[in-house]
């Protein structure tokens, strides 16, 4: 992969790093609950959204690592290698998931064993 694609991906993750550092830090200061006495639908509801907001800081956690784990590879010079089978990643798969470490073939193959 040319080197100026590793910059712009890199300039990319960068940026998405720095978007979901904001988002998390929001979500994890959200509170739903006034501390006040609620009826049955209040906690119902409170709880619901307290759920939903767990599973978003879940997927936003766990994007957030991936994102830090494809700058430390293009720091250590491993970026577009296939976690799995040491080849290239296609650089459309980069350009479209820069935060990929599985080839397309790879990752299908993780995905359908997944569905069995």
């Amino acid at each position: 992969m040319a080197q100026a694609n590793i910059e712009e991906i890199q300039k990319e993750l960068l940026s998405r790093k720095h978007e979901l550092e904001e988002i998390l830090i929001q979500l994890y200061q959200e509170k739903f609950s006034d501390g006040q006495v609620q009826d049955f639908g209040d906690k119902a509801l409170t709880s619901s959204m307290e759920a939903l907001q767990s599973s978003l800081q879940d997927s936003r956690l766990e994007e957030y690592n991936r994102v830090v784990k494809a700058l430390e590879m293009i720091a250590n010079n491993t970026y577009g290698i296939c976690a799995d089978c040491s080849n290239e990643i296609s650089t459309k798969r980069l350009a479209s998931y820069p935060n990929a470490t599985r080839c397309i073939a790879c990752q299908e193959a993780i995905e359908e064993r997944r569905r069995l």
